[in-house]
């Protein structure tokens, strides 16, 4: 432990220097740096391990960079002599090391400035190196490296002896070596000319040798200096040029060279003559590498070089692959072709724009249209030279290929900008495509149909043509076998590529074919039934028509469903029908009809597959059955092909085997369960096809990596699956044929889906493809297997095993391994067991044997099988057993193949056991890996061993908490101490930390000592892994330090992570470019302001020139996204790409809108890329310059290369960005508007916006982008992609609905938006012309409707244009004509019409909303327009002018929308019902395209319904204008009917869809359904009907109430109120009618009329049936909802306080209470009563818990509803009726109320106004029960007294208004008893105001309410009392006056009150002359102040009295007016 905590010291010891250094002034520095340097040199001496002598070293040359630099070379002489220094004993290794690396940086860093001292450190150096071992040598010649790096020229007279040194170790023993000898040539390169012009040669060879047996990372180095020098030869760096005249190479010459590694290899240009002549191969690991350096090579010279030279650079690779010695086997010409199509697609695909990506597939098509006529020069002319004619058509077949691979992928990745290529007569892409259909071979013919189907998913129009132009070439050459082969294969490939068009394909056609479907049957039927006719052509015709077939499975089950019956008979003929016939057909026959008859039975069977795999719906148990007669004819077949064969000779095992991999693949995807029966037979087929018993080669399968845990790829090399170069490094993996996969391995894939790892199928070779499929099998039959039968099987496995040798050997048990993982994984997945303990035992036996083979893939396969063993036993014991093996094998065994394996088997039992199961072996396991991981003496061990390690720290979870110590201490050191070129420890290490990380977990974040120990420990971990010089262990670092960052993001350096991810985001390396893009997303997510910010200081740090060298990064001032977007352009990888489009939404999400105009230029940036990419013009005419002044050549080409090279230093980067790129960034458009939506108003109201830019010139707004806005989404609706088209036309569909309503500050009444209606307009134009396809049209559609429905136009003649698109698209649907019908599917035609339809339907909409609007405004007069009542064209009158425009079309359209509706009615019915269906279709679709129709039904029919409602509700449902043939009923029906037709039509669709809206159907969609039958409620003869039949009515309420349980907006709700509130309404009316009728009928007899109604006589209402219990559930619902109190019982007595509720729910509560009062007057008398308690109830209960009182006083709507309903209810006619219940009810109702207005329980925020209004409501309205009842009368005076005394002026000025309608109700009895208890109070208060006056208006107003009471009580008194009533009133009012001296000072109230009183009394004393001269006398102090006061009124001046008179009433003005009178 010592050991670890001296070499952490050491290393953290240098870190923290460093750091210092950096952060530190430079004066600091020069202090210390004596002290320092002297630290850091001592450091040299101590042995430091390889991470620490980096750090080391680079410190020194920071400390003296910055610092003073006199002592330098004092260092660099005690470095050089530590080099030199003749001591070699391991212990001194490391110092050696640490000078070597110290001398490197310094040079680096300082270079020239160590002025003349390189000399000698290079021969120092180079002397050192001759005699190092393999770790100096690799470390020296990475030193000599940063001294040339620093030199540059300088250092030119050592550049021979450095050459020379190194040269001979390119081919060193150690891979590291090698890497590190390429690393230093290439940087010798850059100033050494010799070796890109004398020495290329030899380069070049010893490149080719350095290519030999070399690993991934020798490949990447090495090709990057070959392609460098190879580049640089070509176009030299011009400071070079200009020293000395150099010869340069020619392009011809460079590529000659590059061409004799590939096809030769390493030993040169023949020199070495012997061997080579035999015509041994190249090794695969040199072509690979020399096909990486032609990658290199182009992408050095950039993309317009390659643009300018593609034509010779696609010659040249194309010579390659047709060379003879690229093709000499079949294997070897398919790795060829691979080779040379990476070659192309990796430099057309990432280099060139789209432009010049389409210029280069003009190349191409020439070159592939040359080659064909070469070959049908051969094929035409049968007579000589035929055997050299013969060996160019077999060469040509690969040149086709990889032309049309790389033509289809080019086509298929440019898509629709790809279209120029076609419409071009002269390219004649289409024509030279389908020419190489007929080539004679195979190969070509599929690559040329893949070519295709890659045209046709990239330009769907294409598709159909394609298609017929195939069957017609197929019907005319019907006798040429390629013609069939060819045309079969390009029709198959084209009908697999329909399912990636979401258009499709016509399945009715028109006169030119029925069918293409039936036309693709009727064509296999007859090359199936020509084939038996014509032997020469039946092989071809058999395998046409079934893979015609199985291509026609691939459309799915709606299209197969016809031809089922038929294909089941096809399938049934091909195989014999029973034993019988089989055994005689064994007699008959010659070798070709067995072979026709194999090739039949393959193709059916394949047919068959296909079929299971693609139309899982039709495998119904009868199909099954069906299927299986001859499957398991085919099963029985098998068994006597073997005989067969022998007889008639070996070339039938192709075929035979063919049938089995089909009959193999189709017994795979059905349920093992259907074939039971015949399991012995196939078991021991399988069997013995992968234990090689009848086959002599030694064929292994490919499946063993994918069936093996994905995290063991380190053990085997399959992480190369990951790189850039997958490929191409699949040709190196060990098994059979790895990395060979064509298509005429297996034409079937032709059809099938791609896997999403591919660009194109490759299926491997037969003899591999059949194993596979047998392993595959193996495991889906295995666990349905007898024990007795497992066991014979394992037992058998051994068996093999032992009787094969040596590399058979490997091959059987490699296979055998693969099955048996496969049936375990088999078993695991179907939860079954292994077995009893015999079988458990074998299993074990077979396992254990494997752990200890050499072979590094059969021991992972080992130990996954025993983790999956461990799995699927799932016993403590016989997982104790089996740890307890490994453990007592790793303590004796002392080999590395045992030790290896068996430390595998403890990580994977502990993966597939996890923690708990494998508890109790942990300590154990763990102690014996630690151990094992120290052993520095084999490395492959430490890698097993940590590999386990790291498994079992994921497996255990917090199991592992005690552990984490010490292997967190263990992992630290082996990273400071394993040399660097160990990288697969260093990897293992990685993966160990990252485990450790997650098992401490959120801990991390801790303060304690020990946690804070762990994190720095995990902290320097991940920094020695961030240096290392190999991606995988970066990434692995990178992956760390997000982990990390996700459980303790305050501890991770941002600001040193984030610029080191952008570096790693130009990485050469897949891997770490994903983990670099991975982390970047994490950290945007949480701070991606922080991670741009740090982005952009490394851009200018970069600027800035200082490590400018070291850094290539393209960060620009468009930032980090900028960088993003490019990499956009560049990256195939699909996890990097969409790991992008995440990291720049995170980025998008949390700084667009604070950074608005930066985002909104990105996205125009990206949008407005031109796809010109310069240059291609001007290289034509320099070529033909270059041709013609060949003289000149020498000034010429400096000339052309200055200015070329130029160019290219620009133009490398900048590929335009491609249509992928663009629409991802439209839709980054449409988010940045959602974003700013949420954010500030402002960004949508352009004079606010500008306000606040005023004051805040920082802020930015949307609105003020809106021109940037509409011009990037025109840009994108107008381009050529489709995608982007329909981003743009999305975008734009944005844009208006956000800004529609935005007006314009400068021309009130205008909006922002009418400035751009051209550009509206001309973006929609395209997309209605009759070429383009239905989606965009459809989308176009609905832009129009939103733009004509958004009222931004108000000019009829600006309206017109884009109206006149919808119009003609209307009249394309009344014919029923469109072009496109003839090329896409049938529900292509059924979205465009409906889309059109549905546009409409949302226009009329509007149009009709308008009209309503307009119609219940109050009509203006024109604004001085007399034109307008001559012509009424609507230009004037906006209201109408949309409906003018609509108009026309109505009659037509509502016939079509009806159509729509029923059609959607029938395609809603459940699955049952689907025999009621028309066979025919609908009126928008066909039976075929049902499934799809569908979806387009349910995006349009809801406008639909509602603009159908709308215009039968103005038509009165249609009657009036009924003239088409709109509903198919007998010519006798009635109007009558044909109304509750259409009703019942409409109003089924709406309950059907409300009954359950899915919670993915837009909420627009339930608007308008609501919307539709609110409009249909209104219309009088629909309400007659719903109303007639009441359980319609019940079920509607029904199903309004269930949605109200599942949708929440309040705008659904609201609209659920109204439709409720109209069927209740409507339900009234229906009920006043009858009672009318009856009335008239039984001649007025009360009774029977009464107890019409619901309830009848017994008052009983069921629910189900009764309309009125419906509404009060779901009123009671809505009313719970809002206000939860109204349940609560109040039984605590504690009183909640009110509730104030949103705008939204108080409309709602309001609506709801509102409805409830109308219930019972639906009701008899008696179901009246039943129902008013409740009604009662719930009314007084919103009244209690909504009286809130308000600021403003004013009423809040629920409580002026519940007032308004009391007043409905009360004076309904019941009270006549059933008067005691009558009584009772209303009694209690009024105790309710008052007992919710107690003084003492009502809060301070209760209404109380509200519940007096309430009880006055009472009083007045049902007087008759109320009378005499004195608690009652008790409780209300006790109210109105409380609320006199209220100190708030407003409530008594109320109080007052409610006493004086109480005071004044006609029934004396019930007014007296108030009038006598509160008169008095009445006047004590209104006395009392003398001393008090009122202050505020409202204090004067109560004081005026008052005395309006007591005038009131005045006048209702008798004559005999009106003395002493006046005596009360003049008093009172005298003393109201103010005299002359007070009145001027007093305050305005004061004043008014005066004037009230002066004018009352002035008014009451002629009323009443004798009583009023009476009181005056007796009081005559009244007499002088009334005198005094009328006087001083007189005094003063007219006008004065004018403006007092007025005064008062002014002041009155808050009179309380409730909006609606109660009274």
């Amino acid at each position: 432990m010592y050991e670890v905590a001296n070499v952490t010291v050491c290393y953290n010891a240098v870190r923290s220097v460093g750091s210092e250094t950096c952060a530190r002034p430079q004066v600091d520095v020069k202090e210390k740096q004596k002290k320092l340097v002297e630290q850091l040199t001592g450091l040299i001496s101590s042995s430091p391990g390889p991470p620490t002598r980096k750090l080391l070293a680079k410190n020194l040359a920071v400390l003296y960079s910055i610092g003073d630099t006199f002592t330098v070379f004092q260092t660099l002489d005690k470095c050089n002599d530590i080099i030199r220094s003749k001591d070699d004993t391991a212990a001194y290794l490391p110092t050696k090391l640490a000078a070597v690396a110290c001398v490197g940086a310094f040079y680096e860093r300082m270079g020239r400035m160590l002025g003349s001292s390189f000399p000698e450190t290079i021969n120092n150096l180079l002397k050192a190196l001759k005699s190092a071992e393999s770790q100096g040598r690799g470390e020296i010649l990475l030193s000599l490296q940063k001294v040339l790096s620093g030199l540059g020229g300088a250092a030119a007279s050592c550049h021979r002896d450095i050459y020379k040194n190194a040269r001979s170790m390119l081919t060193d023993r150690s891979m590291a070596v090698r890497c590190a000898v390429a690393k230093c040539l290439l940087e010798l390169q850059n100033e050494a000319v010799f070796i890109w012009t004398t020495e290329l040669e030899n380069v070049a060879t010893l490149c080719f040798k350095a290519l030999e047996g070399s690993t991934y990372s020798v490949r990447v180095s090495v090709s990057t200096l070959l392609g460098t020098a190879m580049a640089t030869a070509l176009m030299p760096k011009q400071a070079t040029v200009m020293r000395q005249n150099v010869k340069r190479a020619t392009l011809e010459e460079v590529l000659e060279l590059m061409a004799t590694g590939f096809l030769r290899g390493g030993s040169g240009f023949l020199k070495s003559g012997g061997e080579m002549l035999k015509g041994a191969s190249v090794s695969r690991e040199v072509r690979v590498g020399v096909t990486q350096a032609y990658v290199v090579f182009v992408t050095t010279l950039g993309g317009q070089w390659l643009e300018r030279n593609f034509a010779v650079f696609l010659s040249h690779l194309l010579e390659l692959v047709a060379h003879p010695r690229a093709t000499q086997t079949h294997v070897e010409a398919v790795y060829s072709r691979r080779c040379v199509s990476f070659a192309l697609r990796a430099s057309l695909g990432g280099l060139l724009g789209e432009k010049a990506q389409i210029a280069a597939a003009k190349e191409i098509c020439l070159a592939i249209s040359k080659q064909m006529r070469a070959v049908e020069a051969v094929v035409n002319d049968p007579s000589s030279e035929n055997r050299a004619g013969a060996a160019d058509v077999s060469a040509s077949q690969h040149v086709m290929v990889c032309a049309l691979k790389e033509l289809g992928s080019l086509v298929q990745s440019l898509s629709a900008t790809a279209s120029p290529l076609i419409q071009e007569p002269s390219v004649g892409l289409l024509e030279t495509v389908t020419s190489v259909l007929l080539h004679p071979s195979m190969a070509a013919r599929l690559a040329a149909a893949w070519c295709l189907r890659c045209v046709a998913v990239a330009l769907p129009h294409q598709l159909t043509p394609l298609l017929e132009r195939c069957a017609e070439c197929i019907n005319n050459l019907k006798n040429s076998p390629e013609a069939v082969s060819g045309y079969s294969f390009a029709m198959a490939a084209l009908l697999g590529g329909v399912h990636q068009c979401p258009l499709g394909i016509p399945h009715s056609k028109g006169k030119r074919f029925e069918l293409v479907l039936v036309m693709v049957v009727s064509i296999a039927e007859d090359l199936l039934r020509s084939a038996a006719q014509n032997s020469r052509l039946s092989l071809q015709r058999t395998q046409a028509g079934w893979l015609l077939l199985g291509a026609l499975m691939t459309l799915g089950p709606s299209l197969v469903r016809y031809h089922l019956p038929k294909m089941l008979l096809l399938w049934r003929n091909v195989f014999p029908r029973s034993q019988k016939e089989l055994e005689a057909e064994k007699a008959r026959g010659d070798s070709f009809s067995w072979q026709v008859m194999l090739e039949g039975r393959a193709g059916a069977l394949c047919a068959m597959r296909s079929f299971v795999a693609h139309c899982p719906e039709l495998l119904t148990e009868d199909v099954i059955r069906r299927l299986m007669t001859p499957i398991e004819c085919a099963m029985t077949m098998m068994s006597h092909v073997p005989a067969v064969i022998k007889v008639h000779g070996a070339h039938l095992k192709a075929s035979a085997a063919m049938v089995r991999l089909r009959l193999y693949d189709i017994l795979a995807l059905l349920p093992p369960k259907t074939y039971e029966g015949s399991f012995n037979g196939l078991l021991r087929e399988l069997v013995a096809e992968f234990t090689l018993t009848d086959n002599s080669a030694n064929t292994t399968t490919s499946l063993l990596r994918s069936l093996c845990h994905y995290d063991d790829s380190v053990l085997m090399g399959s992480w190369l699956q990951e790189t850039d170069h997958k490929s191409i490094e699949d040709q190196l993996q060990p098994n059979s044929a790895s990395g060979s996969g064509a298509l005429e391995h297996d034409p079937s894939s032709i059809y099938l889906r791609v896997p999403a790892v591919e660009a194109v199928p490759g299926p491997l070779p037969l003899g591999v493809s059949v194993i596979d499929a047998s392993v595959a099998l193996f495991g889906v039959v295995f666990p349905h297997v007898s024990f007795k039968h497992r066991l014979q099987m394992l037992d058998h496995f051994a068996e093999c095993i032992k009787q094969a040798k040596g590399v058979r050997q490997q091959a059987v048990q490699l296979n055998i391994f693969t099955a048996v993982l496969s049936a375990l994984k088999g078993l695991a997945e179907n939860k079954s067991s292994l077995g009893p303990e015999e079988v458990r035992k074998s299993a074990l036996a077979l396992v254990m044997g494997a752990l200890d083979n050499p072979n590094p893939i059969l021991r992972c396969a080992a130990g996954e099988a025993l983790g999956r063993m461990a799995q699927v036993v799932g016993e403590a014991s016989f997982i104790a057993r089996m740890a307890q093996h490994s453990f007592d094998k790793l303590k004796s065994a002392r080999d590395v193949v045992s030790r290896t394996g068996h430390s595998l088997a403890l990580g994977c039992l502990h993966r597939y056991v996890g923690g708990i199961g494998s508890g109790q072996h942990l300590k154990t396991s763990v102690s014996i890996l630690l151990a094992l991981a120290q052993d520095a003496t084999c490395h492959e061990v430490q890698t097993w061993a940590l590999h386990s390690l790291a498994l079992i720290v994921d497996s255990s979870g917090p199991m592992y908490r005690g552990y984490v110590e010490p292997t967190l201490s263990l992992v630290l050191t082996l990273l400071l101490t394993v040399p660097p070129s160990h990288t697969e420890v260093h990897q293992c290490l990685g993966r160990c930390l990252g485990a450790l990380i997650t098992t401490v977990g959120p801990e991390l974040q801790g303060n304690s000592g020990s946690i804070s120990t762990i994190r720095s420990s995990c902290l320097v971990g991940c920094a020695i892994m961030q240096d290392h010089s190999d991606s995988l262990v970066q990434a692995a670092a990178i992956s760390c330090l997000q982990q990390l960052h996700m459980f303790a993001p305050r501890h991770v350096n941002l600001s040193s992570l984030v610029p080191s991810l952008c570096v790693h985001l130009c990485s050469s390396h897949l891997l770490l470019r994903r983990a670099a893009v991975a982390c970047l997303r994490q950290l945007a997510q949480r701070e991606a302001a922080e991670v741009c910010e740090y982005a952009m200081s490394l851009a200018r740090k970069a600027g800035d020139g200082k490590d400018s060298t070291s850094i290539n990064l393209n960060i620009t001032e468009t930032g980090l996204e900028g960088v993003l977007f490019g990499m956009l352009d560049r990256e195939t990888d699909r996890k990097l790409c969409s790991d992008i489009h995440d990291t720049l939404g995170h980025m998008l999400s949390s700084l667009a809108v604070e950074k608005l105009p930066h985002w909104l230029k990105l996205c125009k940036d990206v949008l407005a890329a031109t796809t010109e990419v310069g240059g291609t013009v001007a290289s034509v005419g320099r070529r033909k310059d270059e041709e013609e002044d060949s003289e000149k050549k020498d000034e010429m080409d400096d000339d052309i290369m200055f200015t070329s090279l130029g160019q290219d230093d620009k133009s490398k980067p900048s590929v335009a960005p491609r249509w992928v790129t663009r629409v991802f960034a439209a839709d980054c458009l449409c988010r940045i508007i959602h974003l700013c939506e949420n954010a500030d108003k402002a960004h949508f109201d352009l004079a606010a916006a500008r306000v606040t830019k005023a004051k805040n010139p920082e802020g930015d707004f949307l609105v003020l982008h809106l021109c940037d806005l509409i011009r990037m989404a025109f840009m994108a609706a107008t381009d050529h992609s489709n995608q982007l088209r329909m981003a743009g036309l999305q975008a734009l569909e944005d844009i208006i609905k956000k800004f529609a309503a935005v007006p314009e500050p400068e021309f009130p009444g205008h909006v922002i938006l009418e400035q751009y209606q051209a550009n509206v307009g001309a973006a929609l134009r395209p997309a209605f012309s009759p070429d383009t396809p239905s989606d965009i049209t459809a989308k176009a559609c609905q832009v129009c409707s939103t733009w004509i429905g958004s009222g931004v136009v108000s000019d009829l003649n600006d309206l017109r244009r884009v109206h006149n698109l919808l119009v003609s698209s209307l009249d394309k649907v009344q014919t029923g004509k469109s072009p496109s019908s003839q090329l896409y599917s049938e529900s292509a035609t059924t979205m465009e019409k409906l889309a059109v339809l549905k546009a409409w339907a949302e226009v009329f909409v509007v149009a009709m909303n308008i009209k309503k609007e307009s119609q219940s405004k109050p009509a203006r007069p024109p604004q001085g327009e007399g034109e307008d009542e001559d012509e009424g064209d609507g230009d004037v009158l906006p209201p109408d002018s949309l409906m003018t425009l609509v108009q026309p079309e109505l009659p037509s359209l509502s016939r079509l929308w009806l159509a729509v509706l029923r059609d959607y009615a029938l395609l809603t019915l459940p699955a049952e019902f689907s025999s009621q269906l028309p066979p025919e279709g609908g009126a928008f679709y066909t039976p075929e395209t049902i499934d799809t129709a569908r979806l387009h039904y349910r995006s349009s029919w809801a406008s639909v319904l509602h603009a159908e409602a709308l215009w039968l509700s103005s038509t009165g449902f249609g009657s009036a204008e009924d003239t088409g043939p709109v509903v198919a009923s007998a010519p006798g029906n009635s109007t009558d009917s044909l109304v509750k037709d259409r009703l019942h039509l409409l109003l089924g669709i709406s309950i059907e869809f409300l009954c359950f809206p899915r919670a993915e159907e837009p909420i627009e969609d339930v608007m308008s359904c609501l919307h539709a039958l609110c409009t249909l409620l209104d219309s009088p003869s629909a309400r007659t009907h719903i109303a007639e039949d009441q359980l319609l009515a019940v079920e509607l309420l029904n199903v309004l109430h269930r949605l109200l349980l599942t949708r929440d907006p309040p705008s659904v709700q609201l609209q659920v109120t109204t439709v409720v509130q109209k069927t209740i309404r409507a339900a009234q009316e229906h009920l006043e009618h009858i009672r009318s009728s009856k009335t008239v009928e039984d001649g007025g007899d009360e009774e029977c009329v009464s107890v019409l109604g619901e309830g009848g006589e017994t008052g009983e209402l069921l629910p189900g049936k009764s309309l009125v219990f419906a509404a009060m559930e779901l009123l009671v619902f809505i009313l719970v909802r809002h206000l939860p109190h109204l349940k609560a019982q109040d039984t605590d007595g504690v009183r909640q306080p009110p509730q104030h509720l949103s705008d939204h729910s108080s409309r709602l509560v309001a609506a709801t209470v509102t409805a409830l009062a109308e219930l019972p007057s639906l009701c008899s008398p008696a179901g009246s009563m039943t129902i008013l308690p409740t009604v009662l109830f719930l009314i007084t209960g919103v009244l209690r818990d909504t009286a809130v009182k308000t600021s403003d006083n004013s009423v809040p709507a629920p409580v002026s509803a519940s007032l308004q309903a009391i007043k409905t209810i009360l004076s309904s006619p019941l009270a006549a009726r059933s008067q005691t219940q009558w009584s009772a009810l209303v009694r209690s109702s009024l105790a309710t109320v008052l007992q919710h207005s107690q003084p003492d329980t009502c809060g301070v925020s209760v209404d109380e106004v509200s519940l007096l209004t309430a009880v006055t409501l009472f009083l007045l309205s049902a007087s008759g029960a109320l009378v005499g009842v004195s608690v009652l009368q008790t409780g209300c005076i006790e109210r109105f007294r409380h609320g006199l005394d209220s100190a708030d002026p407003w409530t008594q000025a109320r109080c007052y208004q409610l006493l004086l309608s109480v005071f004044q109700h006609s029934c004396r009895s019930l007014s007296t008893p108030y009038i006598h208890s509160l008169a008095p109070v009445l006047v004590e208060k209104l006395k009392a105001v003398e001393h008090s006056r009122p202050s505020t208006p409202a204090e004067l107003q109560a004081v005026q309410e008052g005395v309006k009471v007591l005038e009131s009580l005045v006048a209702m008194g008798e004559e005999h009392n009106r003395v002493q009533l006046l005596a009360l009133l003049v008093p009172t009012l005298v003393s109201y006056l103010l005299d002359d001296m007070t009145f001027s000072t007093a305050s305005t109230s004061s004043k008014d009150l005066h004037e009230f009183a002066l004018q009352n009394l002035m008014h009451t004393g002629p009323l009443y002359p004798a009583a009023f001269k009476t009181v005056i006398g007796v009081a005559p102090e009244l007499k002088t102040r009334l005198e005094a006061a009328i006087r001083s009124r007189q005094a003063n001046s007219k006008a004065k009295t004018a403006a007092r008179q007025q005064q008062p009433s002014v002041q009155a003005a808050p009179t309380i007016k409730l909006k609606t009178s109660f009274f």
